[in-house]
């Protein structure tokens, strides 16, 4: 089947009748009538049987239809691929961002970068790292930023800087001299905690501490996100465990940190399209968070 056709026979899949295909595919009624007869010819077997004013398909098509709608969505992502490529030039600065960046450092990163481009337009999205690997090859974003580094082929990845996974504690928890000291990951044993559902990396990674040292929290509410986690933290609902990003945005003193020990690092990574390399304005904003997680207390990477 030609591609032209395959995409015929798709969007009656979707609609059910050849006119519907045609208004689909802003074609005319007979030109799909003309491309599905032949791809029939071609195929020899028909492809839709027509019953109460609607046309469906032919046992034949059913078995075509898994392999040619996986063939279908790789057009389409060809398609929007090409798209991104055409108006590469016109779009804004676009940010694909972790959720946990998104809600700690990037905020005042952006505030710092806009005073060096006041009038350049910027889109953020938050993703998490799959998926803005996906959007950074399409062509669909500039700039990613995560905490969970990738080896795909399609993208550049820069380790900009790092921290440890931090505990934190509703203010007044800790004393002065234990905050001067790590966290051993045993002193979580029994104590009130707010958990996350997430699956990512640093949960996983936490989730190893707590086995390996046969540590088992009392786990009393479970959230979505590292900030609605400090959030509950700051307001008395026991401890928790977050990177060191989202630790260090600023709480005026409502919740107390300490690096988990063993310590366990945690870094922010950078990522663009191999085959497109960073705008002046997208390297810019770089440099800013760099100096701000610098300021936070994290390492730079060199």
């Amino acid at each position: 089947m030609r591609l032209r056709q395959v995409e015929v026979f798709q969007a009656i899949l979707q609609t059910g009748s050849i006119s519907g295909a045609a208004k689909l595919l802003c074609i005319s009624q007979p030109a799909v009538s003309k491309t599905l007869m032949h791809a029939e010819q071609q195929l020899g077997f028909p492809l839709f049987q027509r019953a109460r004013g609607k046309l469906y398909p032919t046992p034949e098509a059913l078995i075509l239809q898994k392999e040619v709608g996986a063939l279908f969505e790789h057009l389409q992502r060809v398609k929007r691929l090409a798209r991104g490529l055409r108006h590469q030039q016109d779009r804004p600065l676009h940010l694909e961002v972790s959720p946990a960046l998104a809600q700690s450092i990037l905020p005042g990163a952006l505030s710092n970068w806009r005073a060096d481009y006041p009038s350049l337009p910027c889109s953020l999205a938050m993703h998490h790292t799959t998926e803005i690997v996906q959007r950074l090859c399409l062509h669909e974003a500039d700039l990613g930023l995560t905490l969970q580094k990738t080896d795909h082929p399609g993208v550049v990845v820069e380790a900009l800087a790092y921290g440890y996974l931090t505990a934190i504690a509703p203010a007044g928890w800790w004393s002065a001299a234990e905050l001067a000291e790590d966290l051993p990951i045993e002193a979580l044993e029994g104590a009130p905690f707010v958990g996350l559902t997430n699956t990512g990396t640093l949960w996983t990674e936490l989730a190893s501490l707590l086995d390996n040292g046969g540590v088992s929290p009392q786990v009393l509410t479970t959230v979505q996100t590292y900030k609605l986690a400090c959030d509950l933290v700051a307001l008395g609902h026991g401890l928790s465990v977050v990177d060191p990003f989202t630790a260090q945005s600023p709480r005026e003193g409502t919740v107390q940190l300490r690096a988990i020990r063993p310590r366990t690092p945690v870094y922010l990574y950078a990522i663009h399209a191999v085959d497109s390399p960073l705008s002046l304005a997208a390297q810019q904003l770089i440099a800013v968070i760099r100096r701000m997680a610098r300021d936070m207390g994290m390492t730079l990477c060199p």
